[in-house]
């Protein structure tokens, strides 16, 4: 495909992770499959890239145009992107809150208005939007008999993550009444789901796939990031979580607006949200079994996810008292 849809040749393939790559003339390029991406989005994304480039980005690949001009082709019936990126080895340990501080810096600088992959302002209405969907699943499971133990630990914990839900978005709603953003909380370029693996390094490389972006407020790639750690490891996640706090803030300082903003996005329980989702929309039924388990130790570990909100704020050294950031009463 490299060859004859877009005139290179390479000298060999190297699996990254989950994507296919080849190596060849100092460069690494990556097949991506643009599932559900228009042209359109495509071309919004590789803008992005190329300020991101400009602005001295040297892990952000190139968009690739075929030898038509498409940044998608099509081949063997499938479409494809490829991306290109200098052969730059990683082997030192990064800061990771560094690095994103200074990746969120420029991408707070896009020249342009970004109109398909900007989820600025939208939390309230996806959220209430993902409640409604599950209530409605809930309600129609209410008056059955649970066929399995997942069904039946859905139909007992809901109300709770129900509640705590709606905690989320009052939160959030009263941040966006009460306080002011100011000028370090304009939207910038974000994850879908930012955690410690989303940037690799994969064998040494250190790759930031546009293909993972959205633009957000900064707050959403800290707090994903920081509940990943959390669950990844409820024991030992603390000196990690006040490092990578004190890292991020050494280039950009947090604002009150963004400190409760990513407070209520803790608060959101995303992580049982798309548990329950992927329960549900998966038809294997060993991956039913993963999330079954994976479920278990939600509800397993709810009172030490309500500590660890209690205690959030006091372990990342969030200044409560002098910028005013309201705790949950009821944690307490």
């Amino acid at each position: 495909m490299l060859e004859n849809q877009y005139g290179i040749t390479v000298d060999e393939y190297v699996k990254l992770d989950t994507y296919d790559a080849l190596r060849g003339n100092g460069w690494l390029y990556l097949i991506s499959k643009p599932t559900g991406k228009e042209e359109e989005d495509i071309a919004e994304l590789e803008k992005i890239a190329e300020h991101l480039r400009n602005y001295g980005d040297q892990n952000v690949p190139v968009f690739l145009p075929s030898k038509e001009g498409h940044l998608i082709t099509e081949w063997e019936k499938n479409k494809y992107c490829v991306l290109a990126n200098r052969q730059i080895e990683e082997h030192k340990k990064i800061k990771l809150g560094r690095k994103l501080a200074k990746f969120h810096e420029r991408g707070r600088k896009v020249p342009f208005q970004i109109e398909r992959s900007s989820r600025i302002g939208q939390w309230k209405s996806l959220w209430e939007k993902r409640l409604e969907q599950m209530e409605k699943v809930w309600n129609d499971l209410l008056f059955q008999t649970p066929e399995h133990e997942f069904q039946r630990m859905f139909i007992d914990s809901f109300p709770y993550y129900l509640g705590l839900t709606e905690n989320a978005i009052q939160y959030l709603v009263d941040t966006e009444i009460d306080d002011n953003p100011l000028e370090t909380d304009s939207g910038t370029v974000c994850h879908e789901r930012f955690t410690q693996k989303t940037w690799g390094p994969l064998n040494n490389y250190m790759i930031k796939n546009p293909f993972d972006w959205v633009f957000d407020h900064r707050s959403r790639d800290i707090a994903e990031w920081t509940r990943e750690r959390y669950l990844r490891n409820s024991q030992t996640y603390d000196v990690e979580l006040k490092h990578f706090f004190e890292e991020y803030q050494s280039i950009a300082p947090l604002s009150p607006f963004s400190w409760r903003l990513l407070y209520s996005r803790l608060i959101f329980p995303l992580h049982y949200f798309e548990c329950i989702e992927s329960y549900y929309i998966t038809t294997s039924e060993q991956d039913q079994k993963v999330m079954e388990e994976k479920l278990t130790r939600i509800l397993r570990q709810s009172g030490d996810y309500e500590r660890f909100l209690a205690g959030f704020y006091q372990l990342t050294d969030a200044p409560i008292k002098r910028l005013n950031l309201p705790l949950l009463e009821w944690l307490y």
